[in-house]
């Protein structure tokens, strides 16, 4: 019988058909299929779509890459210990004599259409051995993710079938319990089991076998469990975005912050455009939530699957939001601010309105997260005075936010990219007794807002409401820079007092480009050209008042400072960040580079203090030249 999702009215599944029910694929197949395969602990990713085209948005996949999914959930099983799921168990039976307590997954997707299919499987093959399932269907990763963080007991760990930003005939795996995703060893260790299913002869005819030999009863009962299962996860969700920006799981509270900017609101009204592009966004809080603050909002492309430009919510596929608001304020000025997420939802990029100009305008992704932490830093600096606070984040993050924290007396650490790290970097600092109540990945405007563990757009706009709702947040910030407080606040307004950087944005084409040796190879002749480099470039960098340097090697949690490979670890993939200086030893740009993780790219950027963007360019290009040299270099010695 086909169950129906009663907010989307998409098939979730039918649970009399048997979704693995097709001639067992070779070994070899799936071990091409696997090969191709991105695993790191940001997620699993790879090409879905049936075509191989990853640009595709049909809803089928291969046999091959139908029986990775449910290894992917074979492997999470293992990974907690369910009897049925260890090397070995490839007899039917013995799940029916399981006596041990069976964990709890929670499963969501975001709005890709091979999400629907891969969602079958992972769901079947995860009931099959006897594991308690909570089906959310499509939901936002941010969601999924409350929901756990909130309700640890409810849930052993959580399954998000999702490729983020990457393009629509992409799909993938997240996986992690307690609202985050699994730290560097969690996720290392998951990856090496699955890895090694592939390998285990006879495993594709038992999950084949799992799959047709389920219990109808119970896999229907995860089916039409769908619809509470996921009421209760935006309920839990809207009570998160709630806490997370009042600083308090006190109902009173959270009630006196919503009164707060609805009265704001009545005063000074402002408007958001939210143009979701078919996203998991669209079925989750996001209209709802923002009316009953009293904001006015102007929803587009609210169906999930509606997806009408790419899924990276940066550069042209920020127009339609931007044209939307700016034609919006023309007939009604109240409406000042739109965000486009990615699929998956926990990431919103923004446009506001120069008031000015009277145009809409795309708000940088670093200009956006150094927003964020200014309101969320003097927040926690007007109610905790005292404290010893910090703020975590990744290596490419501008300087700028190092300009903010000094201002505000702020401790900053840096991780490698990657959302696992500052997560866990912010933890470890919190242990240490620090406060900190913002962490995140400027380079893609991605803030992590305490106690989230995970990007989220409401928490984003949350942030900028405080911020142009409670004067005394940003009185705070003009008494540290010396400015006079405005009588009336605007972005534009708070955008003209953030130190004054230039950046590579996050999606530049020339942030991109291909390394053909392995990372180990390319630092080091990397290193051993900026050598020579420096010296030759003696003259120009003096009338840059570039005088010195430090280099930074950036793994997992750690941040090291040396030049060379005892600086360095394997797999030798972190981040590598050239710091330069002026004369007065005072760091004023950098020069950053790492090989993604999730995509088949290796990304770069400079950050330039002042807006100077030829100095950037200049940089950017030393930048490109000495990776593209280091990289033959490396490959002739090998």
């Amino acid at each position: 019988m086909l169950i129906y999702d009663t907010i989307s009215h998409l098939v979730i599944a039918d649970d009399q058909y048997d979704i693995l029910s097709f001639p067992t694929p070779t070994k070899q197949a799936l071990q091409d299929a696997q090969r191709t395969m991105i695993l790191s602990s940001s997620g699993w990713r790879k090409v879905f779509a049936q075509s191989g085209d990853e640009e595709d948005p049909t809803p089928s996949i291969s046999e091959a890459d139908a029986i990775l999914s449910s290894f992917a959930a074979l492997a999470l099983a293992r990974f907690l210990n369910v009897p049925s799921a260890q090397p070995g168990c490839l007899h039917i039976s013995s799940i029916a004599t399981e006596k041990t307590q069976p964990p709890t997954i929670l499963v969501g997707m975001d709005a890709r259409p091979t999400g629907r299919v891969i969602g079958d499987i992972v769901c079947r093959t995860l009931t099959a051995l006897g594991c308690k399932v909570r089906y959310l269907f499509i939901c936002a990763a941010p969601e999924i993710m409350a929901d756990c963080n909130l309700h640890p007991e409810q849930a052993d760990a959580f399954l998000y079938i999702s490729a983020s930003h990457n393009p629509i005939g992409h799909n993938g795996f997240k996986f992690g319990r307690n609202g985050g995703v699994f730290g560097e060893k969690e996720s290392n260790q998951l990856t090496a089991i699955f890895r090694s299913l592939v390998e285990e002869e006879g495993l594709s005819e038992y999950v084949q076998k799992l799959s047709a030999s389920i219990d109808d009863d119970s896999y229907l009962h995860v089916l039409n469990s769908v619809k509470r299962q996921k009421r209760q996860s935006l309920e839990r969700y809207e009570k998160f975005v709630l806490s997370t920006a009042c600083k308090s799981n006190e109902e009173q509270k959270q009630r006196a912050f919503s009164r707060l900017v609805q009265e704001n609101a009545l005063l000074n009204p402002i408007g958001i455009v939210s143009e979701l592009n078919g996203s998991a966004r669209s079925v989750s809080i996001d209209y709802f939530f923002l009316k009953s603050l009293g904001l006015q909002v102007h929803i587009l492309n609210n169906k999930p699957g509606q997806i009408v430009h790419g899924i990276v919510p940066e550069g042209e596929n920020l127009e339609l939001c931007r044209k939307t608001l700016e034609n919006l304020y023309k007939k009604n000025d109240i409406f000042k601010l739109g965000y486009v997420p990615d699929n998956d939802g926990d990431r919103g990029n923004l446009v506001y309105i120069e008031e000015s100009s009277k145009k809409a305008k795309i708000l940088e992704a670093q200009s956006g997260f150094a927003l964020v932490v200014l309101s969320e830093l003097c927040q926690a600096r007007l109610e905790n005075p005292s404290a010893k606070i910090a703020v975590a984040v990744n290596g490419p993050t501008s300087m700028r936010i190092d300009r903010i924290c000094d201002l505000l007396n702020v401790h900053i650490f840096r991780s490698e990219v990657g959302e696992a790290n500052v997560v866990e970097l912010a933890q470890k600092l919190r242990e240490q007794d620090y406060l900190v109540p913002i962490l995140g990945e400027g380079s893609n405007g991605g803030n992590i807002t305490h106690p989230a563990k995970v990007r989220d757009p409401m928490n984003t706009i949350m942030s900028l409401i405080k911020l142009l709702s409670n004067r005394e947040i940003f009185k705070l910030w003009c008494m540290a820079t010396n400015k006079e407080m405005p009588y009336n606040l605007s972005l534009e307004k708070i955008l003209a007092t953030l130190p004054a950087f230039t950046t590579t944005g996050a999606f530049s084409e020339k942030g991109k480009m291909q390394v053909t040796v392995p990372h180990r190879d390319l630092k080091a002749a990397y290193e051993e050209l900026f050598l020579k480099e420096w010296d030759l470039r003696q003259e120009k960098l003096k009338e840059l008042h570039i005088e010195g340097y430090h280099i930074y090697q950036m793994e997992g949690t750690q941040c090291h400072q040396g030049m060379g490979e005892e600086f360095r670890h394997p797999p030798y993939s972190g981040g590598l960040k050239v710091v330069f200086c002026n004369k007065n030893g005072v760091e004023t740009d950098f020069i950053w580079m790492r090989g993604s993780k999730t995509e088949p790219v290796f990304r770069i950027l400079a950050d330039c203090e002042g807006i100077n963007h030829a100095r950037h360019d200049y940089l950017l290009a030393w930048q490109r030249d000495m990776i593209g040299r280091a990289n033959e270099m490396a490959a002739c010695k090998a």
